[in-house]
């Protein structure tokens, strides 16, 4: 559990409810924003945006301290990527505030009525899950994210992030809980974990009583431990082993782009991708300009064998690729590079060390474009597009709690929608049922 396995420690445990207490004031409150109204939940939104624009100094201020805490306890590079409120990541929280104001609230939207040979009109209400649970690591700016979303979706909250970035959301759950109170409703809505020790995750996930899902958001071993562990149904935000077909149809120059992109835009998140499969006959066509651009751009690039073979000599930067490198989420500036003899071979080798997150084709034929969208079934599948518009809001959510790497209840990147189930609704006319 990365930093969470270092850190059993309880901060102001005397002044501090337990978790079973923070968890039934969020059942008690769950009720009063399940049935706001969207403009009540709008002024909320809106009060919230206001609230982080004027405190943008001490959010700062608090990260900070996560940063410096991070570098002494030696955590990694990608780590301290994600843990970092930089300009560009606070201005996104901003941009994910107003985004999010103007989705439709799902809440109370009634789908597919139909009438029934008896006259009974039958159809589907929108409503929230109820409570929510989302732990998470490093990054602070889901718990902006996550607690938008979940009271756009008329949800309670209750936040449980990683030990390395308790400062920076401390500060940003307390505006939000702000926000709440300035408009009328209880700050328990939306909750913190003061607690950083593992045990208060072991403890979270025990409250089925008053918390209807868990949703975790780390590494592989944080949702290991809460998909083995929780007594609360779990939609999981598993590792991205992401992957770029290139088949022999490709665009090879645009291919290469878009190979970057995928890799270098942002490395440390979880739709970047890991590894790239070229279809062998234009492997002398591709590989070679690919591998410049590659080099170009730092990747360090392990290559199955046919590869190192043809291009050691050129490309002395380029190593073997071990077995693991298939399975692996790096994070980093590293790429797997292998080839396959078509693309049935490219199917089966995403099938085997995929992990249902994103992959992407590049070619211009269109048959085999559709054949690859139909027989992948990771949670987003593109076509000639990099695997980093895996992301609800590039795919218009406005923002997203995660991609869910579960096939049930919600796939892929969830937004407000996605944190809502139906009640069936029936309108009758005194009918009896014979």
């Amino acid at each position: 559990m990365n930093a969470e396995e270092n850190n059993e420690t309880v901060e102001n445990a005397t002044a501090s409810p337990s978790i079973k207490e923070i968890a039934e004031k969020a059942y008690g409150a769950s009720s009063l924003i399940a049935n706001a109204g969207s403009s009540v939940k709008l002024n909320i939104l809106k009060t919230l945006k206001d609230l982080l624009i004027k405190n943008k100094k001490p959010v700062e201020t608090e990260n900070a301290k996560d940063i410096d805490n991070a570098r002494l306890s030696g955590l990694s590079k990608a780590m301290i990527d994600r843990l970092t409120i930089s300009q560009k990541t606070f201005d996104s929280m901003v941009d994910s505030i107003e985004d999010v104001m103007k989705i439709k609230d799902p809440v109370g939207e009634i789908e597919n009525i139909t009438t029934r040979p008896n006259g009974l009109m039958v159809g589907k209400m929108r409503i929230p899950l109820g409570v929510i649970g989302i732990i998470y690591e490093s990054r602070p700016n889901v718990t902006i994210d996550a607690s938008i979303l979940c009271l756009l979706s008329g949800n309670a909250v209750i936040l449980r992030g990683g030990s390395e970035a308790i400062n920076s959301n401390r500060i940003l759950a307390s505006l939000v809980s702000e926000s709440l109170e300035i408009n009328g409703l209880p700050r328990e809505i939306v909750s913190i974990v003061p607690y950083t020790g593992r045990s208060a995750v072991t403890e979270l996930i025990s409250q089925k009583k008053y918390i209807d899902l868990i949703i975790p958001r780390g590494g592989e071993g944080l949702i290991s431990f809460v998909t083995e562990n929780s007594k609360i149904p779990v939609v999981k935000h598993d590792k991205g082993v992401c992957h770029i077909y290139v088949d022999k149809y490709a665009n090879v120059k645009e291919s290469v782009g878009v190979v970057i992109n995928a890799k270098v835009q942002r490395p440390s998140v979880c739709n970047a991708l890991e590894t790239l499969l070229v279809h062998e006959e234009i492997v002398n066509n591709f590989m070679p300009e690919m591998l410049s651009e590659l080099r170009n751009n730092n990747v360090e690039t392990r290559v199955s064998g046919e590869i190192l073979h043809i291009f050691k000599k050129d490309f002395n930067f380029i190593i073997e690729a071990a077995d693991a490198d298939w399975d692996s989420e790096y994070l980093n500036l590293t790429l797997a590079v292998k080839t396959v003899k078509n693309m049935e071979e490219a199917i089966n080798h995403i099938k085997l060390h995929g992990s249902n997150h994103t992959e992407s084709i590049m070619t211009e034929n269109y048959s085999r474009a559709l054949e690859f969208i139909k027989k992948v079934n990771s949670s987003c599948v593109l076509v000639n597009a990099s695997t980093r518009f895996n992301d609800g809001f590039e795919l218009g959510l406005g923002a997203e709690i995660g991609i869910s790497t579960s096939k049930i209840h919600a796939f892929g990147p969830m937004g407000a929608k996605e944190l809502t189930t139906a009640k069936f609704i029936v309108f009758g006319n005194y009918q009896k049922r014979l």
